[in-house]
């Protein structure tokens, strides 16, 4: 059953002890990184991003899928960075499965577009923001659930871009707090049944960045 969404502040804001079990985002130059891009390399994996940085932009009003004006839209600093990640997949070597997939939220399909070029880009209501869902909610959830854990062929990754929360309403506390910055990916192995996380990859952070002020 979903989490309600007047519930989720508790769960973004841990108390210390869960904070200090939560994988830290880490970027492709560290150990961890190196090992997770090591293993994105081979291909098989599923890379969902966050969308890129939105910080200081309006928060979303009317949560109507087209109505751009009524959304939080990227940040002039978040476009470029979403252009930055598709660079830096792309000098890093991992292979990318096409097409990619996008939520049709603006921020969520600008990211995608910016990143990887429109043409290598199919938007898809699955990969919808929790608040643009309505009753579809637990539709929406399933096919996270789906994409995150379908098998991946060897020699590409399955990349997917969408949201911070419904992330964490399927993969759980994990991803929550501040473990899931904008613009960071999770790296995770599909499953049978579900996904196992190996790490949260920066490709391309932005000093101070990662999360936006709105509820």
């Amino acid at each position: 059953m979903p989490i309600p969404r007047r519930l989720l502040p508790a769960l973004l804001l841990p108390g210390p002890a869960a904070a200090e079990d939560r994988p830290r985002p880490v970027p492709a130059e560290a150990p961890e990184g190196h090992a997770l891009v090591a293993r994105l390399r081979v291909g098989g994996l599923v890379l969902f991003f966050r969308h890129a940085d939105t910080r200081g932009e309006p928060c979303d009003r009317t949560w109507r899928i087209g109505d751009r004006a009524g959304q939080r839209n990227l940040a002039p600093e978040g476009r470029a960075q979403a252009v930055r990640l598709g660079a830096r997949i792309a000098q890093l070597g991992i292979p990318v499965a096409e097409p990619v997939l996008a939520g049709p939220v603006s921020r969520a399909r600008d990211t995608a577009e910016l990143a990887f070029g429109a043409a290598r880009v199919a938007v898809t209501d699955s990969l919808l923001a929790d608040d643009y869902a309505g009753a579809r909610l637990d539709w929406v959830l399933a096919e996270h659930r789906r994409l995150l854990a379908a098998p991946v062929p060897p020699g590409g990754n399955r990349v997917l871009v969408g949201h911070r929360t419904p992330a964490i309403m399927v993969l759980g506390d994990a991803v929550a707090g501040r473990a899931f910055p904008e613009g960071a990916a999770l790296v995770l192995v599909p499953g049978k049944e579900s996904a196992t996380l190996l790490g949260i990859l920066l490709l391309a952070p932005l000093p101070e960045g990662g999360f936006h002020a709105c509820g």
